[in-house]
């Protein structure tokens, strides 16, 4: 069966290691999205408990063309789950399956199963490969992309990872019909930060659409999606490894990774979380003369309109630094999960800030505005 007409492909160039990103509707159940993967033997579909009925089917169904035995690994669903005795599951099922070098991992779900799929990836036999197959609109915008892979450790989130690149990614929209309203407000978070750091046009664009999009439309979400892949496409190709300018697109997770951490993995999905970060992450611009007033209100309203929290939480009392100490006030909680960042140097914590519409700044900020800011953005 040919693939849909309007495919379209952005790619990311980074040498060898280059792969395309396709973006359609009616991807997943083609044989032909997977015929150019590499010849093996066996493959191993990861997906969780709520994308396994949907999808998972359909997916083993147009890979046994392509490989003698096609085997799936069902994880638990959510953010809680992305741990080390989640990732060993994986493991487990690569070796009593008999899975060797050539074995072809398929992340079907979300961005935890993303990220663990590709860990494992990474890991297991020193290296195999992978696809991602994204099937939420946070995923398809921006965690399939780029090579990012880790699992959460419970003082920090992402800390225990690897850089390891899939051989492709299949974006099928028509996966994004089945996400529920809560879903697709935290996936347009990452498609909203793609504006202020890097295309202001974009912005405009998604204001604009903000209605078509929480609603689902087939042509605004195929338009986000590529025009949000192509931005990141483009940061990652200069800087695969975040050594510079790849940390600009971890606007708003600074603050957003700190409530995740906080609250407990889970309470607030990612997108929820950095939605709000980067209304403090706007806030502490304006407070370091950046942006104006004006910008922030901006942001801080499109956010709003994209349903996602703009106030953020207090953490509880039993979220503490990494010695163990409890932090005395929200603020300090705040602060102590901070500096256990992968941009913090030795303590400091690193924001990506908003220096001027459409460009982002990695730099840091005095403990007591950071404080400031946050009081005044927290309930």
């Amino acid at each position: 069966m040919p693939l849909p007409t309007s495919v379209e492909t952005v790619s990311i160039a980074l040498a060898d290691r280059s792969y395309p990103i396709l973006v359609a509707g009616g991807l997943l159940g083609q044989t032909r999205t997977y015929e150019d993967l590499p010849a093996a033997g066996a493959a191993l579909i990861v997906t969780n408990t709520t994308v396994e009925p949907l999808y998972a089917a359909t997916l083993q169904s147009a890979l046994q063309g392509r490989f003698r035995q096609v085997h799936t690994v069902v994880l638990p669903d959510g953010e809680a789950y992305k741990t080390w005795e989640t990732l060993v599951l994986i493991f487990d099922a690569l070796l009593q399956h008999g899975c060797d070098r050539r074995t072809v991992l398929f992340a079907l779900g979300g961005g935890v199963v993303g990220d663990m799929t590709g860990f494992a990836a990474a890991s297991f036999m020193r290296g195999v490969p992978f696809v991602q197959v994204p099937t939420t609109l946070l995923a398809q915008v921006d965690s399939s992309v780029g090579g990012k892979t880790a699992i959460n450790h419970p003082l920090g989130k992402n800390m225990i990872g690897a850089f390891y690149q899939p051989l492709k990614v299949v974006c099928d929209l028509h996966t994004l019909r089945t996400l529920p309203p809560r879903e697709v407000s935290a996936g347009l978070a990452e498609v909203i930060k793609y504006g202020p750091i890097a295309d202001m046009d974009f912005l405009d664009w998604i204001e604009s659409h903000m209605g078509l999009l929480r609603a689902c439309d087939a042509a605004s979400l195929a338009y986000a999606v590529r025009r949000s892949c192509e931005i990141k496409a483009s940061v990652v190709g200069q800087d695969e490894r975040e050594s510079g300018l790849r940390a600009i697109l971890n606007f708003g997770h600074t603050f957003g990774h700190a409530i995740e951490a906080g609250m407990g993995y889970g309470q607030w999905l990612h997108g929820e979380a950095v939605g709000c970060g980067m209304v403090m992450a706007a806030r502490l611009s304006q407070a370091l003369g950046l942006v104006d007033a004006a910008f922030a209100d901006r942001l801080v309203r499109l956010l709003a309109s994209a349903g996602l929290p703009t106030v953020g939480p207090l953490l509880p009392d039993t979220a503490r630094d990494p010695g163990g100490r409890g932090a005395a006030s929200n603020a300090e909680r705040y602060l102590a999960l901070m500096r256990v960042d992968k941009k913090a140097q030795d303590g400091d914590i690193k924001f990506v800030l908003i220096d001027g519409p459409g460009r982002a700044v990695v730099r840091g900020a005095p403990d007591a505005l950071v404080c400031q800011i946050i009081d005044a953005c927290c309930r």
